[in-house]
């Protein structure tokens, strides 16, 4: 097969994709190489068909590879293979009738409103700046529903408290508003003037460390995972949590799904509709608990 290189700088420079998402590309592409010089030699794209894809992707489910990640990889090549045609380089997508394995799909984890309430009305996060910092952060999440880079990205002029909305940037450099209301408007105030005091030279950054520099992902993980560990057991204690906390939060008061869907910055209506399930599932759950013949 072609290197990759032109394909790559199509994806940094012309689709803006990030860095964690480019290297995923590269990595499937040079998998599928891979196996297709143990299997049968170097091939030029042109060279590779359905049936080699289809070997390729038994090959993956005999190893124990999730559904879900053959289809990502799947993804990545079809990609790569329409660029390739864009470009004259091959004739016929090897992909075009390939179907990927069924996937089941688990229903997003949520904190409940209870223990949510707990944690950020009841918990006590320590008196210094960090302990302020981690509230503020929590509240966002929950206020918000804005993912983990989009927070991480935020500066002070994304901020604007006299219109009480944020402007987040989210994949692929689009950028939404999203309001909020007085609560996280005092917490987010009272969070500034801790960090205006304890840290006076510091980055653009809203959210920072103790240096001043910008949070890290790594950081924004523990931090939600710490401090959720305090109210809930669940295994998955992370910042897309509180994303879809947000989301079941806020359709089980009756929001309208197309309105969330602005707010959490989704492309179709479709990935949003998960949470209708959620609350579904919760329902039932109250109803097999609750009624004496269920």
């Amino acid at each position: 097969m072609l290197a990759t290189d032109s394909f790559i700088e199509y994806l940094q420079y012309e689709r803006n994709y990030a860095a964690g998402t480019i290297v995923n590309y590269k990595t499937d592409i040079l998998e599928l190489q891979d196996f297709i010089e143990e299997k049968v030699g170097d091939l030029a794209p042109s060279e590779v068909d359905a049936d080699l894809i289809r070997e390729w992707i038994i090959s993956l489910m005999d190893k124990g590879v999730k559904a879900s990640t053959v289809n990502r990889k799947l993804s990545s090549i079809r990609a790569y293979y329409k660029f390739l045609l864009r470009r004259g380089v091959v004739t016929v997508n090897p992909l075009r009738k390939i179907t990927g394995p069924k996937e089941s799909k688990p229903l997003p984890a949520f904190v409940k409103e209870a223990d949510m309430d707990k944690l950020l009305d009841d918990t006590y996060f320590g008196d210094g700046f960090a302990g302020c910092r981690d509230h503020t952060i929590l509240e966002m999440f929950y206020a918000t529903g804005m993912r983990r880079a989009e927070l991480i990205g935020l500066d002070d002029c994304d901020v604007d408290f006299s219109a009480s909305v944020i402007k987040v940037t989210g994949k692929r450099n689009k950028q939404r508003l999203i309001p909020f209301g007085e609560e996280l408007k005092e917490v987010m105030h009272r969070y500034l003037d801790v960090r205006n005091e304890a840290i006076p030279v510091r980055s653009e950054a809203f959210f920072v460390r103790e240096n001043g520099e910008r949070l890290t992902p790594h950081i924004v993980v523990d931090i939600v995972k710490r401090n959720l560990s305090k109210v809930v057991t669940m295994k998955k204690r992370s910042p897309h949590v509180l994303r879809h906390t947000f989301a079941t939060t806020m359709l089980n008061h009756d929001a309208e799904l197309g309105a969330i869907k602005e707010l959490l910055g989704h492309e179709s209506l479709a990935t949003t509709e998960v949470y209708t399930h959620t609350t579904f599932e919760e329902l039932k759950k109250v109803y097999n608990q609750a009624h004496p013949r269920a």
